[in-house]
């Protein structure tokens, strides 16, 4: 994991969530991780990494993460014990 990917968890992990973190940003960490990305069906990308599978929409016009996405995003890391 390089320092942007590391600088990317560190702001998924800020309280307040933040609604200012490109997407493209969390895919990379999510592959740094180790983990994996597949295409769903419209917007959707199934996320899997450690064991666990979650999945989310691609944020669209816009290409950066709303608050509920991130709150999502750090609950995912949890249980896949990225972050206590």
């Amino acid at each position: 994991m390089n320092r942007k990917h590391q600088k990317t968890l560190d702001r998924i992990v800020e309280k307040p969530e933040r609604s200012d973190i490109p997407w493209k940003d969390i895919e990379g960490l999510i592959i740094a991780l180790g983990g994996e990305i597949s295409e769903g069906r419209g917007s959707r990308v199934r996320l899997y990494l450690n064991g666990v599978r979650a999945v989310f929409h691609r944020p669209h016009p816009k290409r950066v993460t709303d608050k509920g996405a991130v709150s999502s995003m750090r609950r995912f890391l949890k249980e896949a014990e990225v972050i206590s």
